[in-house]
């Protein structure tokens, strides 16, 4: 995917040396951006191999507004697990297990998880009740009635609730747009991980448009990603560098269920990925 690797480039050849809230150190630059035509195919990294079914059940538990992690465990995606376990640690119940043992405890255990499993009023809070407004159904519903207007919008930067959160949202404001019956996004991210997360960002905010666009009856158009804080972790350049050596592929086709009219509906099952052939995973430590 030339848009993803030209990014790469632009942050090594323009970025500066910068420490982070992790202490693992980065390279940064400030403002970029990213346009997708999503009838061109479905933007899936080819370079490495993104885990497709870690987005589609992601994006579902936002749908949801859930903020806890057992339902992303019970479905084999671990990628929201760190942030908890180290809250977990620092607790009276903390008793020296591991990240695979606390995995194990969440999975098996619905009261431990009740407890030690919750990140906070994360994504999927403020999507569904962002202070009392279900800011996900009011936007299906103008984009079906006022397609035109220019507040279709959905936050998840609420500050007075940013402390309880397990960490606040990078990717944390959407806007949509209609025209000649095609519905296109926009994501501002604050903070972007160039590595691990803007693959992911990339295909989710992708498919949750396609998602949209077909429960609104309108056709897809393009997904606009804004970067603030682009930067690459210093212990992922290598694998950053491997992508370079690798020939970008034909993007792969998502179809989604036609009988699908209510986002809510959606299940993991409804979603098909046809044609990803992407060069083999590459694994990269997530900073916390």
């Amino acid at each position: 995917m030339k848009q993803y690797l030209d990014l790469c480039r632009h942050v090594l050849e323009n970025g500066t040396v910068k420490n982070d809230r992790t202490n693992t150190g980065t390279i940064s630059v400030f403002g970029y951006q990213m346009h997708f035509d999503l009838n061109q195919g479905f933007p899936l990294l080819t370079t490495k191999r993104v885990y497709m079914k870690g987005i589609i059940h992601e994006l579902l538990w936002f749908i949801k507004g859930e903020t806890n992690i057992r339902y992303l465990v019970e479905n084999e995606v671990n990628i929201w697990n760190e942030w908890p376990y180290e809250k977990y640690k620092q607790s009276n119940d903390y008793q020296g297990e591991s990240l695979e043992d606390y995995v194990e405890k969440i999975k098996n255990n619905q009261e431990f998880a009740k407890i030690h499993g919750e990140l906070g009023p994360v994504y999927g809070k403020q999507w569904r009740n962002f202070n009392g407004v279900d800011q996900l159904a009011e936007l299906v519903n103008n984009l079906k009635n006022d397609p035109d207007s220019r507040r279709l919008l959905i936050s998840s930067w609420n500050p007075p609730e940013l402390k309880s959160m397990a960490l606040p949202p990078c990717h944390m404001l959407m806007q949509f747009y209609v025209a000649d019956g095609k519905l296109s996004c926009q994501l501002y991210q604050r903070s972007a991980d160039i590595f691990l997360g803007v693959p992911f960002n990339i295909a989710s905010y992708s498919l949750l448009t396609m998602m949209l666009a077909q429960v609104t009856g309108l056709k897809v158009g393009n997904f606009v990603h804004t970067l603030g804080d682009a930067h690459i972790y210093s212990n992922h350049l290598e694998q950053i560098k491997i992508q370079f050596d690798r020939s970008a592929r034909e993007l792969p086709i998502m179809k989604l269920n036609p009988d699908i009219k209510s986002i809510e509906d959606f299940k993991y099952e409804d979603f098909e990925l046809i044609g990803y052939n992407p060069h083999k995973g590459i694994k990269g430590k997530v900073a916390v």
